[in-house]
């Protein structure tokens, strides 16, 4: 028997509980969940490639029957309904946007009618910016923050 703590025994606690193991545990349980995780990535993976070799002849000429190289298609296979989505993903390149852009606006027409225009800064290039750039483009700028991470290693004695 170990006292070690499992990932089990966490599914039982709630974060106060938990935050009270001691770090060895938590720096273990970190390790069950990353292997987890990459475990299940590894099923998933399989899964997807195994539903696309069996699947996808069929969902590929279903699509061209109904005339579309994207999108979903439905069928049947022993009693099941097969639901085969392919994505559409579009690129667009942002000179050519820029150019015809330009254009537009050359023959008097406003691009917000027809475009999305979002502009970004990178935070490094802003906090590289002399003072007075950064306070005219200061009142724009909202800072938030993401999920804290944390990894604990064993110390080195």
């Amino acid at each position: 028997m170990s006292n070690r703590t499992t990932l089990t025994d966490l599914r039982g606690m709630d974060a106060g509980q938990a935050s009270r193991l001691p770090p060895a545990h938590l720096a273990l349980l970190l390790e069950d969940a990353a292997a987890l995780r990459a475990d299940a990535k590894h099923v998933s993976d399989l899964l997807a490639d195994a539903l696309h070799r069996r699947y996808g002849r069929v969902a590929a000429e279903r699509r061209q029957a109904e005339g579309k190289d994207t999108g979903r298609v439905r069928f049947l296979d022993a009693g099941f309904e097969i639901s085969a989505d392919l994505p559409k993903r579009v690129e667009w390149d942002q000179e050519r946007l820029a150019a015809a852009i330009a254009t537009l606006r050359s023959w008097g027409e406003d691009p917000a009618d027809y475009v999305a225009t979002e502009i970004k800064v990178p935070e490094s290039r802003f906090t590289a910016w002399p003072p007075k750039l950064q306070a005219l483009f200061q009142p724009a700028r909202t800072v938030g923050t993401g999920r804290p991470s944390y990894s604990l290693e064993q110390a080195e004695c």
